[in-house]
């Protein structure tokens, strides 16, 4: 490398920089690219503008050393400025004796290659003897050619702030700013930009307009380091490198070849650094001639070079932003994916109908593909798929995996509860060709550490399975398998409360001679524990039939054994005891001595017995604390039966009351619990108004099926179909037509019937 005299070290890297020290930077810069103003003068005699004399600052800008002469016209010693009328202007002053002036003129002073462009300002006045004749020209100016290249590098400097500014695209920036600089540097020159790596340890293509594509391309990417270049070095050393002829330099060894194919016979180079002093990249001005850089270059590279730095800095300041607002967009998505796809698996609550949406969930968003797999009894069954076609999705269908083969995928990661990901079709057997499968991954399906089955996601075509896809699936593969659970769980309970509540109630209504009767059950939520209304009718020995209807206070376990015991105790007992007041004493007892871990619940009942008459039906009933009965007479009107009597379960021997009532032939005796009328709309209860109205609203003599289904019609029309809260029984017993022979004493006998 050349050491070029003059040239004033910049701050080593790292170090710490005064304002001060930035301030007498920018000054030098700008002393620099201005230079001196300094005034010309010159003394022409005679029309030919023989050179008299004549001050150094004219010599210089007419052509420097090779033209300090006088004695000589002046057209003779710059012919170059007859070609350009300027010798003609001298005439014109010399002929007239009158002065002229010129601003901003510009001239091209030398010839050939060596040609160079300047400004002047002047005067040329005449000179006159003692007899008022002209006898010259004086000329006077100041050379203004720094100051118009000054204030075109300000505005080409104001350009690139205002695009830094607009945040238009760095490579936009670069190119303009490498242009600028080949326009306005005094002799060729060619810029070049490199940009660092984020690890600083390669310097990638940023623009270089004019040099070739080749030398750029053969460029792009050299390591950063001693004697790679003058770029590498410069971004290495943190400082400038200035390189005055490759063809001699060892930095250029490895690289004259691809510089000489270049023609380029020079290379200055400056690193662009930011503001904390991290390596950004490389300006660089090549020359086709071996070259020695002036202030004025110096000056230059570091203008360009710290505004390189200003439009590089900003866009990696927005390209950060980008990117943390592309992670943050990211992840909002995914997020939304895992909360939808857990609102879908959670929707159902059916183990199968969820895994089904856990494969729905995936496709297309993590894979065209998807299959779910469970073990079942050392067998593996595929009990869901998800592709864009059905005809896939029934390929997908018709493969089931071998539990125990070495070479399947599922079966690997059933043994091994580890994920697996490929970028090939799986090596085990399967529609994987005529599916156009790339690629695979397999996700267990874990609970409680035991793995019980896989989700499986198959690439096609260009698309690939990423880690986030990866994470993404893991993930909802864990919510999954808690909603696979649940949802069997779910199913258990629901059965285990199913068969329960079913062996609490009639299976099937009996066929009650002289009686139409009908019943309605609906527990309350989602029908996971045992309901405590309960209602029966049952025949006794001597003709008659019992029937009851009550509310165990609670739900679940304790709940069924309280309703188990009011049933079976009233049905015990009821043979051996005529009238319905003792049955009730007896159940009231049974509760009152039951155990403490089989509940302490109240209970509310009414208890009655049919008689069927020639007339219709005699009712004998007692109610303990329960809901008021009904009667819907011939008329169509409806009565309350009113039974005085408290809660049972509570007191040793509650006072009962006895009502007898007559049913003619299609009169109706409506028997309810209190989930019927306290079924809400908002905080407005359905009411035994409404329900009076309902069962009144039936057609002229009514059917007790009639009476239920006007009855749930307009609880469900009251509550708009919303959520049940309390379990809902209503028991109809309608008098039919009389019989025409008395009523057989025999135990009643006949086909059941449904409800």
């Amino acid at each position: 490398m050349t050491r070029v005299p003059g040239q004033y070290a910049p701050q080593p890297a790292g170090g710490p920089v005064t304002r001060a020290a930035v301030d007498r930077g920018a000054d030098r810069d700008a002393e620099a690219l201005l230079g001196q103003s300094t005034v010309m003068f010159a003394s022409l005699a005679g029309p030919a503008h023989m050179v008299e004399t004549a001050n150094t600052a004219f010599f210089d800008v007419v052509g420097g050393p090779s033209r300090t002469r006088t004695g000589v016209p002046l057209g003779q010693l710059t012919p170059e400025l007859r070609e350009q009328g300027f010798i003609e202007l001298l005439d014109r002053v010399y002929r007239t004796g009158r002065p002229c002036n010129g601003w901003d003129a510009r001239v091209l002073l030398g010839r050939g290659r060596d040609v160079r462009e300047a400004f002047v300002d002047f005067t040329c006045e005449p000179r006159f003897d003692a007899g008022g004749n002209v006898m010259g020209v004086r000329v006077i100016g100041v050379e203004t050619t720094r100051i118009k290249h000054a204030q075109r590098l300000t505005a080409e400097h104001r350009v690139l702030l205002e695009q830094i500014a607009r945040q238009a695209p760095l490579p936009d920036v670069l190119d303009g700013m490498a242009r600028a600089i080949e326009d306005l540097a005094p002799g060729e020159v060619l810029v070049s930009v490199l940009l660092a790596d984020p690890d600083g340890r390669h310097l990638r293509h940023g623009a270089a307009p004019s040099l070739p594509a080749f030398y750029n391309d053969a460029i792009d990417g050299i390591a950063t380091g001693e004697g790679v270049g003058s770029c590498g070095t410069a971004a290495h050393r943190r400082r400038p490198v200035i390189v005055t002829d490759i063809a001699t330099d060892p930095f250029w060894d490895d690289f004259r070849d691809l510089a000489d194919r270049a023609g380029l016979a020079a290379c200055w180079s400056t690193p662009i650094l930011a503001s904390d002093g991290a390596l950004l990249g490389t300006f660089a001005m090549y020359h086709r001639t071996p070259r020695t850089p002036q202030d004025a270059d110096f000056a230059l590279a570091r203008i360009f070079a710290h505004t390189a730095a200003l439009a590089i800095e900003r866009h990696r300041t927005e390209q950060a932003r980008w990117e943390a607002e592309a992670r943050a967009r990211a992840a909002r998505d995914d997020l939304a994916f895992l909360l939808n796809a857990s609102t879908l698996l959670s929707a159902d609550l059916d183990a199968d109908q969820a895994l089904q949406h856990l494969a729905d969930a995936c496709v297309p968003v993590l894979a065209p593909l998807c299959a779910v797999d469970l073990v079942e009894a050392g067998r593996v069954r595929r009990v869901a798929t998800a592709a864009p076609a059905q005809a896939q999705r029934d390929l997908l269908a018709a493969h089931i995996p071998v539990y125990d083969a070495a070479d399947d995928a599922v079966a690997r990661v059933l043994a091994s509860g580890t994920s697996e990901v490929a970028r090939r079709a799986p090596s085990g057997a399967g529609p994987w060709q005529d599916l156009g499968v790339t690629g695979y991954l397999c996700v267990p399906l874990t609970d409680r550490g035991r793995v019980f089955g896989t989700v499986s996601l198959f690439s096609t075509g260009s698309h690939a399975i990423d880690g986030r896809a990866v994470a993404l699936a893991e993930e909802l593969a864990l919510r999954a398998a808690s909603a696979a659970r649940n949802a069997r769980q779910y199913t258990q309970r629901a059965a285990l409360a199913r068969d329960l509540q079913a062996g609490l109630l009639l299976p099937d209504l009996p066929d009650v001679p002289g009686v139409d009767v009908a019943a309605y059950y609906h527990p309350a939520g989602e029908g996971l524990d045992v309901g405590g209304d309960f209602y029966d009718v049952f025949p006794l020995n001597d003709g008659r039939w019992a029937f009851l209807v009550g509310d165990v206070c609670g739900r679940g376990a304790l709940a069924a054994a309280t309703t188990a015991l009011v049933r079976h105790t009233a049905r015990a007992v009821a043979p051996l005891l005529p009238d319905a007041a003792d049955v009730v004493t007896a159940v009231n007892r049974a509760l009152i001595n039951r155990p403490t871990s089989h509940g302490t619940g109240f209970v509310t009942l009414v208890y009655g017995l049919l008689t069927a008459t020639p007339t219709g039906l005699d009712v004998e009933l007692v109610r303990a604390g329960h809901t008021l009965p009904l009667h819907l007479v011939a008329d169509h009107t409806v009565r309350t039966i009113d039974a005085p009597g408290i809660l049972l379960g509570i007191a040793p021997d509650p006072p009962l009351t006895t009502r007898r009532v007559h049913l003619e032939p299609h009169e109706s005796l409506v028997l309810y619990t209190d989930g019927i009328i306290e079924a809400r709309q908002d905080a407005t209860l359905f009411g035994e108004e409404r329900l009076a109205d309902a069962v009144s609203s039936t057609q002229r003599r009514p059917g007790a099926r009639q009476i239920i289904d006007a009855v749930t019609r307009a609880v469900a029309a009251f509550t708009r179909g919303g959520d049940v809260d309390d379990d809902q029984a209503v028991l109809v017993l309608t008098a039919t037509e009389p019989l025409p022979s008395p009523p057989d004493r025999a135990v009643p006998s006949g086909e059941p019937r449904r409800p």
